[in-house]
């Protein structure tokens, strides 16, 4: 049989099937240029045109504000060998991406085949880059985290490493990491006007009394919600020295803090009745006890009643009533209030409370005025939380809550009750009238400590404080604030003392926060007179 002879469609079937093996081809071998030789004929690669997806989460305020996100970015190399114009190719990579110009240079006339450009390079930054026109060059992805609201509560949230998602280093970014890196958003308690308002204030409270350091919390009482926390300075070009702008002061330092100690000493003396805030005590020379005697900064009256040692801060008249609850209940009731335990929370800092060896006469008498023993602000905050919110258990958190957190009873009722009427008449008619604020009854204590410096106290030197609560006859939050060595014009002899720096730094605060927070101020005129209990 002859063979036949293919006709006119069969033909055109034939060349159309050829062009379309053809056109598969090419596509085949673009897709192996793309996956293996990263598309090196157009000259810049676009290996990294697939973005890495984040993979750690988010972490936000209370309000929703972004505090750390990760977003894609890109590790910048380079073949010097491909560049026409060494000197040129780094010109235009350096203005590009900010690197090093003569780092560039010099990496460029060497032998090396692959140099690195940058690190961690925006995608506004890699298309700046594209627009050179260069050959030889690898944009490989990466996340890089950042934080929009720059280093607002730097050390409560921390950071991490700079490796592409890289681990927590510190703050909550480390304490918080195994919950970030699966992916699960972290919602702090942290509201970030009020941080904004405690740091502008005790910043501006640290220049003007030019002192070493300064710091604070805002704690919700009810929750145990910490709303701010600040240690300054925090950049490393205002830090004195000594002072790491990194570390979380109120959270793994441990300080000496004074007078504002006295609370627990006259919540011991309420809960146990050993004394009358009536009564009336000998305090005018001085208490004295074994070889020493105990004086107070500021003249004191020969005798008065027991509110007014607290109302006026006298050391001589608080030691005598630790004394009457003896050692080992006060031991016993500061335990009870986690105040001999280091502070766990979800930060990844924490500090053991230096406590003495020996817990005698002697170290009752000075505990019972805040010294002799060490504790980290916030661990004497969550404690002095539980004395004015109806003596309920709270655990400090920075994660936001709902509801009442208040757990088991501490102290009586009627003891947070007394203490919350004992503290108003500090602020109405004691060492803390700077701290009132019209319509918000405020109610706290100073604190004046002296520095121990190798075992020696400098009268010089103070560490200033105030603790307040308001409003005080139901208390939502509790505001303390610290300044380390307040001296100069405005800070020389008693002037440095709590009642004239951090009183005045309490009620500024207070000032600005309580209407951020929905809290409508009262119809009462500052600084009336409170009834305390006896």
């Amino acid at each position: 049989m002859a063979p036949t002879v293919p006709s006119l469609i069969q033909r055109r079937i034939v060349v159309a099937g050829g062009f379309c093996v053809m056109a598969f081809a090419l596509v085949g071998v673009r897709l192996v240029d793309l996956a293996v030789f990263k598309g090196q004929v157009t000259g810049v690669s676009v290996a990294a045109v697939d973005e890495t997806p984040p993979v750690r989460a988010d972490i936000v305020d209370r309000n929703g504000e972004l505090l750390a996100r990760d977003l894609p970015v890109f590790d910048l190399y380079a073949m010097p060998h491909t560049f026409w114009d060494k000197e040129e190719a780094a010109r235009g990579l350096a203005a590009a991406t900010g690197a090093n110009l003569a780092r560039l240079e010099k990496a460029f006339a060497s032998k090396h085949n692959y140099v690195l450009v940058a690190r961690q390079i925006s995608p506004d930054i890699r298309d700046r880059v594209m627009h050179l026109g260069l050959p030889g060059l690898e944009f490989h992805p990466a996340v890089k985290r950042f934080y929009p609201q720059g280093i607002a509560a730097v050390q409560v949230i921390g950071a991490t490493q700079a490796v592409s998602g890289g681990q927590g280093v510190d703050g909550l970014e480390r304490g918080l990491n195994a919950r970030l890196v699966a992916g699960q958003s972290a919602q702090l308690s942290l509201d970030m006007r009020i941080q904004y308002v405690l740091e502008q204030e005790a910043e501006a409270a640290r220049k003007k009394y030019n002192a070493y350091a300064a710091g604070g919390i805002v704690m919700n009482v009810n929750t145990g919600e910490v709303l701010a926390m600040a240690s300054l300075p925090d950049t490393q070009g205002t830090a004195p020295k000594g002072i790491d702008p990194r570390r979380n002061r109120m959270a793994q330092d441990d300080y000496e803090l004074g007078s504002v100690f006295k609370i627990f000493a006259f919540a011991l003396a309420l809960e146990d009745h050993t004394t009358r805030m009536d009564e009336l005590l000998p305090v005018g020379s001085g208490f004295k006890i074994d070889k020493f005697t105990i004086r107070d900064a500021e003249h004191m009256p020969a005798l008065m009643k027991a509110r007014d040692i607290l109302a006026q801060s006298s050391n001589a008249g608080t030691a005598q009533i630790a004394l009457r609850s003896g050692a080992d209940r006060q031991r016993a009731f500061l335990a009870n209030l986690g105040l001999l335990q280091p502070m766990h929370t979800e930060l990844a800092e924490w500090v053991r409370p230096i406590l003495p060896r020996h817990w005698g006469e002697v170290e009752t008498a000075t505990i019972g005025f805040g010294h002799g023993i060490s504790v980290s602000p916030l661990a004497f905050v969550t404690a002095a939380s539980m004395i004015v919110n109806g003596g309920r258990r709270i655990a400090p958190t920075f994660l936001k809550q709902d509801g009442d957190r208040r757990g088991e009873q501490v102290i009586k009722p009627e003891t947070s009750a007394g203490m919350r009427d004992l503290l108003r008449y500090v602020v109405t008619d004691g060492t803390g009238k700077a701290a009132d604020v019209l319509g918000y009854n405020v109610g706290g204590k100073t604190g004046s400590a002296e520095k121990n410096e190798k075992g020696r106290y400098v009268a010089h030197k103070l560490l200033t404080s105030f603790c307040a609560a308001f409003p005080i006859d139901n208390p939502r939050y509790l505001v303390f604030v610290m300044l380390d060595e307040p001296h100069g014009a405005n800070a020389e002899g008693v002037m440095a003392l709590a009642g004239h720096t951090a009183a005045p730094l309490a009620g500024d605060v207070i000032a600005h926060i309580a209407p951020m927070l929905e809290m409508p101020a009262a119809a009462v005129a500052p600084h009336a007179p409170t009834k305390s209990s006896s």
